[in-house]
This record gives structure tokens, C-alpha cells and sequence, in this order.
């Protein structure tokens, strides 16, 4: 990822935090309702919501970066072969959590959608482990070990195995691992993701309109709007996760990203989905190994400011 760029001079300390705040709060909580979303176009094909995600954020996506004044950084990753080919491999990581994640929501199973993206910072570290050779400290430990405890109880005693959430938990961590080897912004790193998937997904399109199989237009403006409208609920949470990554601390971010899924957990219940007690018990599990691995980070963040 790029590096952070400071925020405004003009903004004092206190401004700098609320700002921050309130930037995370409205990007997560985007994400949080995005369930809503996609249950009022559940009647559309998930693969055709997915391409009209895509299509429709290349556009709505270039207003924002042409405000950002973020052309320069787009065209250094179009014209730089190797950027191109890792955030060509980020794209088709996000296009696949995206699919999943409707899919997800169509076949009603925000609890398992929730559940992924509760997990997702204990898959980062295990990757870190993995792949980097980092070393888990204890607390972490036996938040991994909780989790994977609730993910083992929810397979044998609920008798479903939560692939959805594996996934997801999967799919958005190799997505992170990925984005990590290119120096972009946030923003511009999502256009040019969408850019290479816009032949994809106007290819789809162009074919399933060939077989009149095409919701869009079909059923009416009203839906046809709506699919319009996953460009802007694509990209406006991360502009506003840009803004908050730039005024708040890391751990401050890591705490306030379960917030999404608290918020589609809850959803679940709204919608009518079953909680059995197997669901309680693996979100007992996963909900105390994210407080301990919070925890853990919060305090390692603050022995680190207090040596420095």
C-alpha cells in the first residue's frame, strides 16, 4: 500500500481524530448495510450483479480519482508491467469475494457472509506466520485457536460447514497479501482493478444480452437503477476508509473494521435467517477471539508508543 499521506495542515489534532472517526464509522457501516443492497436485487443473477458492480464503478470511480487530482498513480501502474500484473491478480481475488459475498446474501447466509469477515484479521496473521515467518504471540494464539474452535463446533454440532465464510476469510486475505507488493492508494488501486475486469464484464453482458438472459432494462427502469447505483456502493466506503486510514491510527482502523460485520450479523437476524445454537456458540468463540486479538494489538500499540 502507499504510504500515508498527511492529512490537512488546516485540521488540529482533535478535528484530525474526529474526522477520522467519522470517516471509519460511515465507511463501515456502508459495508455493514450492504446486505441491504443486495437482498432488493436478490431476484438478479449474482454474476450479473457482479459485472454491473464492475461496469458501473469504472465511471463513478474516475470521478473520484479525477477530484483526488490520483491520475498520476493510475497511469504509473497502467505503464509499470509488474503493478499491473499484481493488481491484475488483486482483481480477480476482490471480483471472487465480491460473487461470493452476493451469493451469499441471495442464498441467505449473511451469518456465514459475517462470520468471514470477522475471522479475516486472525487469516492475516496466520498468513503472516505462513508465508513471512512471523511469530504469534500468545494471546493471538489462543485467539486463533478460539476461532478455529467456533468454526469446528458450527461444522460437527450445526452440522454445516461454514465454506462461505472460509471463502470469504480466504479470498479477502490473499486480496490484502496481494495489495500489499503494490505501492498504490486505496482509490486508484480500485480503479485500475475495476479497469481490468471492465472487458470481463462487458463481454458478460454483451452475451447474456445475446441470449435475452439480461435483467438490466428488461424488468423495468427501477431495478435497472438499482444495479446502476453498485458503482457509488462500491467506491464511496473506500473513499471514506482513505480518508479515515489517513487521520487514525492502525489499530484504531483494526478495532473499528468489526463493525461491518456486527452490522450484517445483525442484519441476518432481521432478515429471518436461523440462529441455532451452534451459530451461538461459533460467534461466542469468534466474538472473544477478536476482543482478545484487539486486545493484544491495542496493547502492543501502546508499550510501542511508551518506548518510543
Amino acid at each position: 500500500m502507499s504510504a500515508r499521506i498527511s492529512p490537512s495542515p488546516a485540521e488540529t489534532p482533535e478535528q484530525q481524530a474526529r474526522n477520522g472517526i467519522l470517516s471509519a464509522f460511515l465507511a463501515y457501516g456502508l459495508w455493514g448495510v450492504l446486505p441491504v443492497y443486495f437482498v432488493y436485487v436478490r431476484h438478479v443473477p449474482s454474476i450479473e450483479v457482479l459485472a454491473h458492480r464492475v461496469v458501473w464503478a469504472v465511471p463513478f470511480g474516475a470521478l473520484i480519482v479525477a477530484a483526488r487530482r490520483q491520475w498520476p498513480e493510475v497511469r504509473r501502474a497502467l505503464s509499470h508491467s509488474t503493478m499491473l500484473l499484481y493488481l491484475g491478480l488483486s482483481a480477480l481475488c476482490i471480483a471472487g469475494n465480491w460473487f461470493g459475498y452476493i451469493t451469499a446474501v441471495q442464498r441467505e447466509q449473511i451469518f456465514q457472509a459475517s462470520l468471514g469477515y470477522y475471522i479475516n484479521p486472525l487469516l492475516f496473521a496466520l498468513a503472516g506466520v505462513i508465508l513471512l515467518g512471523e511469530r504469534l504471540r500468545r494471546l493471538q494464539v489462543g485467539a486463533v485457536l478460539l476461532a478455529a474452535t467456533g468454526v469446528l463446533i458450527l461444522t460437527f454440532s450445526g452440522g454445516q460447514f461454514p465454506y462461505i465464510a472460509i471463502f470469504l476469510g480466504i479470498s479477502f486475505t490473499i486480496y490484502g497479501i496481494i495489495r500489499k507488493k503494490v505501492v498504490i492508494g486505496g482509490m486508484p488501486g480500485l480503479f485500475v482493478e475495476t479497469l481490468v475486469l471492465l472487458p470481463l464484464a462487458l463481454g458478460w453482458l454483451a452475451w447474456a444480452g445475446t441470449r435475452h438472459d439480461m435483467v438490466f432494462w428488461t424488468e423495468g427502469p427501477a431495478i435497472s437503477w438499482l444495479l446502476t447505483l453498485s458503482g457509488p456502493i462500491t467506491v464511496v466506503p473506500l473513499l471514506f476508509f482513505a480518508l479515515a486510514a489517513r487521520r487514525l491510527a492502525l489499530t484504531t482502523i483494526g478495532m473499528m473494521q468489526f463493525i461491518a460485520p456486527t452490522l450484517q450479523f445483525l442484519f441476518a437476524i432481521y432478515y429471518g435467517e436461523a440462529l441455532t445454537p451452534a451459530h451461538l456458540v461459533c460467534f461466542a468463540c469468534i466474538w472473544t477471539a477478536v476482543g482478545l486479538f484487539s486486545w493484544d494489538a491495542w496493547r502492543e500499540s501502546r508499550l510501542a508508543r511508551v518506548a518510543a
